[in-house]
């Protein structure tokens, strides 16, 4: 009797459904990856940033709603640094100090409306306004008037104590000014902001004080929509706030700046003929 053949084996092996590429488990583990780098580069970040910016950042988180817009700070703060606070009060100070001294002279009190003290990103802005008479010029010329002179002196006895620098700016109106001899409102307006520094620097501002005076003729007009206006005829005294304290100057320069002694404020140059012609 023959023996049976053994039968054969057979081994089914199924294949498992795999994920695309092995599933998404790495996916995860590289989202956790990502997000921990991208801390990581935060805190760095934050490290070496300024104290408003961590403020800022610890406000958003501490309360989103209440505070994202008041860089850091609790509901009741401004945003405002502790140097940027100590500049604000000095300057508030020194506005209602300047006010006062205003009021006290009977008449400059009766100018207030023409004088305007603001306080500004800059720094505090003194603009003396020119009325439908010439108020604090004369008529078509850089001349001081009496009320210029003496409202520039009670500022002069104030700016001459800051270590702030200064900046004077003039302004005209549109109306052009009447001249044969090519002199016009640049001219115009840099005569009497260079007028200002020279009456301020002859009452006690230092010489290095004053770091700019600029002339703007009509370019800036307080009152756009009517150029003719006659508060676009202006003098402006900034008092620069942080970061405007005036440059030290090198010995040599302040020694040669004490020695150009400046005209006194009532001579000045003859105007050309037919000048300032309808102009204040």
């Amino acid at each position: 009797m023959s023996t049976p053949k053994p039968q054969p084996i057979i081994v089914i092996k199924k294949k498992g459904q795999h994920g695309g590429h092995h599933g998404g488990a790495w996916k995860v583990a590289y989202a956790d990856f990502v997000t921990a780098m991208m801390a990581l580069f935060i805190v760095l970040w934050l490290m070496n940033s300024s104290e408003k910016v961590r403020k800022a950042v610890a406000g958003y988180f501490n309360d989103p709603k209440g505070t994202a817009n008041l860089l850091g700070t609790t509901m009741s703060g401004n945003g405002a640094s502790p140097a940027e606070t100590r500049t604000d009060d000095r300057m508030n100070q020194l506005k209602e100090k300047l006010d006062a001294e205003i009021r006290a002279k009977q008449e400059l009190k009766k100018l207030s409306d023409q004088i305007e003290i603001t306080i500004t990103p800059e720094g505090l802005r003194i603009e003396l306004l020119e009325g439908a008479k010439a108020t604090f010029y004369d008529s078509g010329s850089p001349h001081l008037s009496g009320s210029g002179q003496e409202l520039l002196a009670v500022l002069a006895a104030e700016l001459k104590t800051l270590p702030n620098a200064l900046l004077i700016e003039g302004h005209t109106d549109a109306a052009p000014y009447s001249s044969d001899m090519g002199y016009s409102n640049w001219e115009l307006s840099a005569d009497r902001a260079n007028a200002a520094r020279r009456l301020l620097q002859q009452d006690g501002v230092r010489t290095d004080q004053v770091t700019q005076v600029r002339g703007y003729a009509d370019q800036m007009l307080r009152v756009k929509k009517n150029p003719y206006d006659p508060s676009n005829r202006r003098i402006s005294i900034l008092v620069k706030n942080e970061g405007g304290v005036a440059p030290k100057l090198p010995a040599k320069a302040v020694t040669e700046l004490k020695q150009v002694k400046p005209p006194p404020a009532e001579k000045q140059t003859k105007e050309p003929a037919n000048s300032g012609k309808g102009k204040s």
